[in-house]
């Protein structure tokens, strides 16, 4: 792999974290393939809660920004492999009843002609820091 494309793919993800900071769903959905798949960190399945498609990716997207008004992915850190990439962070933010959650995680991702066709997260299972 060359350092072009190693750097290109770098420079997506931090455009891709930093648009999950700006809470901006619609240029979140930009670095995505159409027919893209998002694996949460939790749910029902062994692979947690599974979307598929940029309408029900979105609004997955949507639905943690509000869950969590002030959602922050800090720290990223990122590496690269072929087609595929992971991203380290530390997630933060503040629940609609108060109680904050600050986590450290992970995504694993896997391009396609240079766009994300899957983003599964993993994130270290700790419980909300109680409303002080």
């Amino acid at each position: 792999m060359s350092q072009t494309t190693i750097k290109s793919t770098i420079a997506i993800l931090d455009s891709f974290v930093n648009a999950f900071n700006a809470h901006d769903a619609d240029k979140i959905i930009s670095y995505m393939t159409d027919n893209c798949i998002f694996e949460a960190s939790a749910g029902p399945d062994v692979d947690g809660e599974k979307f598929v498609g940029k309408v029900a990716v979105k609004k997955a997207f949507e639905d943690v920004f509000k869950n969590y008004p002030d959602a922050r992915w800090i720290n990223p850190h990122h590496f690269i492999s072929g087609d595929r990439a992971v991203s380290e962070w530390v997630f933060t933010g503040t629940k609609t009843d108060g109680s904050k959650m600050e986590v450290a995680g992970c995504d694993l991702f896997t391009f396609r002609n240079g766009k994300i066709h899957i983003k599964n997260s993993y994130r270290k299972n700790r419980p909300p820091i109680p409303k002080s």
